[in-house]
């Protein structure tokens, strides 16, 4: 369930879709916050303190992903990207820059919603000292760095269970193959993308049911992975 009344800051200077997501999202009980400029979402950004934010890139005045960098100078309110750019670099680039999302003009109402929802429950955050992570069948208990898959304990590498745990910090964002092989491998191989799919597949193996249709680790074609929450 969502929080009572979530506040969520809509950035968006198209009518047509301020007032789609205006009957969408008021009808699922979120309150909506309306910028049509860049400016104006940072103004709004700082003086209502939204839960979330929903940030189109292509503004009048001021370019989204400026807007993004200004309100991660001080808030880190979760912000999903809406916008007509669906090239691959334009999401690596808003996820480097510090989106939690990024999701595709035209979109569905309930991929939107579901979004928004981990979004909401990222930023409320887990309870300082809960370690086990639990999806599905999937167990990752990072204090006993146990990984159990239907209560069986399955054995990973030291290289997989970073990028196990790396997925499980950002459970349900996109998590680009940069900031991945940056965690995991360091700073100088951020430009070695195979080895993320050799280890993905290994973790697949071990992992899901169906490593061919994955149930918890998801590709984000292009821009990297994420962990599945629902």
């Amino acid at each position: 369930m969502m929080p009572v009344a979530a506040r969520v800051l809509v950035v968006e200077d198209e009518p047509e879709i301020r007032r789609f997501l205006r009957a969408a999202l008021g009808s699922q009980g979120f309150v909506l916050i309306e910028a049509e400029t860049g400016q104006a979402a940072i103004r709004e950004a700082a003086s209502q303190q939204p839960d979330v934010v929903i940030l189109d890139l292509g503004l009048p005045d001021v370019e989204g992903l400026e807007v993004l960098r200004q309100i991660r100078g001080w808030s880190q309110v979760p912000v999903l990207i809406l916008s007509a750019r669906g090239q691959e670099n334009d999401k690596v680039v808003a996820l480097d820059a510090g989106a939690d999302d990024y999701l595709t003009k035209p979109f569905g109402v309930g991929e939107l919603l579901a979004r928004l929802r981990v979004a909401l429950r990222h930023s409320a955050g887990r309870p300082d000292g809960e370690a086990v992570f639990t999806v599905g069948s999937l167990t990752v208990d990072q204090a006993a760095r146990r990984v159990l898959v239907d209560n069986r304990q399955v054995r990973l590498t030291p290289n997989e269970y970073r990028l196990l745990t790396t997925l499980v910090k950002h459970a349900g964002k996109v998590v680009t193959h940069r900031h991945l092989l940056r965690e995991v491998w360091g700073p100088a191989s951020t430009g070695e993308t195979h080895y993320l799919r050799v280890y993905m597949a290994q973790l697949r193996q071990k992992l899901e049911a169906n490593p061919a249709h994955p149930r918890y680790l998801l590709t984000e074609p292009g821009v990297g992975y994420r962990l599945a929450v629902e």
